[in-house]
């Protein structure tokens, strides 16, 4: 049991036990006997019950009175609590019908008043009901004390730890261009005088858009340590909350923090969270986040000067962003922080590769050839996982075994050698991925084939691996053409070889269906429609806006478009089939190799496809 919760038990056992004291004094408050009125004490008095009396305060009056029995006034008992007033009672004594009868009796007034006794069920009450208030609604917010709730409105800001002070562009690698933009920002940090005297200002906001795991958030790290000034970290979703106005509230603390550290740079990590466009929410546009990215709009560029206070914003959806925030003057500079290219990813592994022990046969030139279409952050998972698998194996340095292996785990998951697969379903896997593989080889244009295997990964039976030699900025309409006709190889030689489909060419047919349909409405490759875009060719909706635009082509057109995709890929099949039927022997020797082996390396691959056409011995 952690500290906070044995802390939150003993305060519910100390609120049990005081509502426990409160309900047990007015008990015995309520229990009390014989209480007696104003009315009956005259009357005890003039029947000459009362044996004695006193008064205990202002308004209690305590008596001993006769009880008869038996035709006599022996047995005695006590009452208590008459509700008569001092006051009251002299007068009382005054009336002509008592005299003789109470000035026999001492009855001299009260020296003080207990006032304990009429404050206890005050203070009593008023604790139970603080008590109550605090756990019902303090504990609502997340079991927060009463100082985090005094400072439920401020900004949750995070500043540098001292390993972050200690980044600079030196730690970022394979982002040149993006960190040639930043340094303008850094120096004006350092010296604002320089650009001031030709009169022109700091850019207020900077948005950095890109991929998940590109560098976005370390740039801003880098820009921090660079510059040497204040630092304040904030997730846009820490703006939202259940409560009406709290987001805005922390949005003017947020500014007002950095003013108060300024120079200061606030980094706001995920912005789309707070920055969405306005008027597309499904229950309205008077919502929370709406008002928060109002105080937003109106701090970043309003009548309040903020000197020396910089926005760093990342998103990698930039798309969904309101167009108020994204104009000059909130976000002056939109900097795309895309994919490494060859020489980028290079420069990432060796950052990440620094100061871990490498072997002699390790060649990180070689693997950033390989990685195509990884990110930063891909490259870093990689380089552990290599550590990861050399450590496992006791080894005393990383080889390019491990490395090699460790970039299969990252694109395809790790190896499940311990599930028991049917064999008829391995003999269905290997024809499969022999499909893929002979198809791959045989079209020009694809990427060459690096490993094919048939051990089960991730959620897949079998793949076949492809890794680019080079980077692709843009797809022609040839390649991906040929990209259909090699995701179809699958599907395809099931049919040749076994003479059955199965479900396992599923994904294949999704991916194809999604080229021929882009290719179709998206990049006007048809001959048919023309070089006519119908589609955004996004694969992400934005329901708030999607929803309300309508379809900018007609039922015909739609009709014309399902048609063509459907040419496309029976094409593409069509080519498929002739490529593997004239390729049968090269088919059947790879579905061979991995019945046995399981696994095949490129050399392996090649040395069947281009040799003598029978599988080698392993």
């Amino acid at each position: 049991m952690t500290k906070q919760n044995r802390t939150s038990n003993l305060s519910f056992l100390f609120l049990a036990l005081v509502i426990l004291l409160c309900m047990n004094w007015i008990w015995q408050l309520n229990s009390r006997e014989d209480r007696v009125s104003y009315a009956e004490l005259r009357q005890q008095f003039q029947q000459e019950n009362v044996e004695s009396f006193r008064f205990t305060d202002q308004h209690t009056l305590e008596a001993t009175l006769y009880r008869e029995v038996g035709g006599s006034k022996a047995v005695r008992y006590q009452v208590y609590d008459f509700d008569v007033f001092y006051r009251d009672f002299h007068e009382l004594v005054e009336e002509q019908s008592f005299k003789g009868i109470i000035k026999d009796y001492d009855y001299p007034p009260p020296e003080t008043t207990n006032w304990l006794e009429i404050l206890l069920p005050w203070i009593l009450m008023a604790v139970v009901l603080g008590l109550m208030w605090y756990f019902l609604f303090a504990r609502a917010q997340g079991g927060m004390g009463p100082d985090r709730m005094a400072k439920f409105g401020a900004a949750r800001t995070r500043g540098l730890s001292d390993k972050d002070k200690k980044v600079t562009f030196d730690d970022v690698a394979g982002a040149d261009e993006e960190k040639e933009e930043l340094q303008e920002i850094v120096e004006f940090l350092k010296d604002p005088k320089q650009f001031m005297s030709l009169g022109a200002r700091i850019p207020k906001g900077v948005l950095l858009v890109g991929p998940p795991g590109t560098g976005k958030t370390l740039l801003a790290k880098a820009v921090a340590g660079e510059a040497g000034v204040g630092f304040l970290s904030i997730s846009g979703s820490d703006f939202v909350e259940l409560y009406v106005g709290v987001g805005a509230s922390r949005v003017r603390d947020l500014f007002e923090q950095a003013k108060k550290t300024g120079p200061c740079i606030v980094f706001i990590d995920e912005i789309d969270a707070v920055g969405r466009q306005r008027g597309t929410g499904l229950g309205g546009g008077h919502d929370e986040r709406e008002q928060t990215l109002n105080q937003l709009l109106v701090e970043m560029d309003g009548f309040a000067a903020n000197e020396g206070v910089v926005v760093l914003a990342a998103t990698n959806r930039a798309d969904v962003l309101d167009p108020a925030l994204l104009r000059p003057g909130r976000f002056d500079r939109q900097i795309y922080v895309g994919l490494p290219d060859i020489r980028g990813r290079e420069e990432i592994l060796k950052v990440h590769a620094k100061g871990k022990p490498l072997a002699e046969d390790v060649d990180l030139r070689k693997l950033a050839q390989g990685t195509a279409g990884f990110t930063g952050a891909d490259l870093e998972n990689l380089i552990n996982e290599g550590a990861l698998l050399a450590a496992r194996k006791k080894q005393k340095f990383i080889t390019m075994l491990d490395l090699k292996e460790a970039e299969i785990k990252v694109i395809a998951g790790p190896e499940k050698k311990s599930r028991v697969i049917p064999e008829h379903e391995r003999k269905l896997t290997a024809y499969h991925e022999a499909g893929h593989a002979v198809v791959m080889h045989a079209l020009p244009g694809q990427d060459p084939v690096s490993q094919i295997t048939i051990v089960p990964r991730g959620q897949a039976g079998g793949m076949t691996i492809s890794l680019p030699e080079e980077d692709r900025s843009y797809l022609s309409k040839r390649y991906m053409e040929d990209e259909i006709v090699a995701l179809l190889g699958g599907r395809v030689a099931e049919k040749l070889c076994l003479g059955d489909i199965s479900t396992g060419a599923s994904n294949d047919i999704q991916r194809a269906t999604s080229i021929a349909r882009k290719m179709v409405a998206s990049y006007g490759m048809s001959e048919k429609l023309g070089t006519v875009s119908f589609e955004s060719g996004h694969d992400e909706v934005f329901i708030g806006r999607t929803m309300s635009q309508g379809r900018s082509y007609s039922e015909a057109v739609a009709s014309q478009i399902d048609e063509e995709v459907r040419r496309v890929v029976d094409e593409a099949c069509r080519r498929c089939e002739k490529l593997l039927t004239e390729r049968r022997a090269q088919l059947e020797n790879v579905a061979k190799y991995l019945l046995e082996h399981e696994t095949m390396e490129r050399e392996e691959f090649l040395s069947v496809v281009e040799g003598t056409g029978e599988a080698p011995e392993a």
